[in-house]
């Protein structure tokens, strides 16, 4: 069905709708909150898209961040000791909500899923266990590295906790 609106809002529509868990009605509402904020709004909101072109992972765990380590690997207060495994970084920020944890993180980029297809070499496993190992090389005898499994309990989560403990 041809669309009656204009190429620029359609090509608006059609970008909304690449985003997870919007469809064409979602991406529609959004297209047109869009149009109706101010012309300094719009460029706001384009800057802050254009921004994120900057971004990269983190060479130690993975979160986002514009330098090579985030602010929260660079935190020399934090207890290197201590790494909390996630799936993703959205998982980073709901615990460090909390406030309640001072250790570092690992983002794997997701969990094992073989429904999905993603097996161990597409998620960040080797990075993790290449982290852990060049950390107990540094430490002494009565120190050790621990790490905190912080996995969704789905199959996909006990999968990956399964197959972490194991390696």
């Amino acid at each position: 069905m041809p669309s009656s609106y204009p190429r620029s809002i359609q090509d608006l529509i059609d970008t909304f709708k690449q985003l997870p868990g919007v469809g064409p009605r979602t991406a529609e509402r959004y297209a047109f909150a869009l149009l109706k904020l101010s012309p300094d709004e719009r460029e706001q909101f384009a800057l802050s898209i254009r921004n994120t072109q900057g971004m990269k992972r983190c060479s130690q765990c993975n979160n986002y961040t514009d330098n090579s380590l985030c602010a929260i690997c660079a935190d020399p207060r934090r207890n290197k000791q201590l790494i909390c495994v996630v799936a993703d970084v959205q998982d980073l920020s709901a615990i460090e909500r909390t406030s309640e944890y001072h250790g570092v993180y690992h983002v794997l980029g997701g969990l094992l899923s073989p429904l999905e297809g993603t097996s161990p070499k597409d998620l960040r496993i080797e990075q993790l266990l290449a982290r852990v190992k060049a950390s107990t090389d540094t430490l002494t005898n009565r120190q050790t590295v621990e790490l905190i499994l912080a996995f969704d309990q789905t199959p996909e989560g006990e999968s990956t906790a399964i197959y972490l403990a194991k390696e």
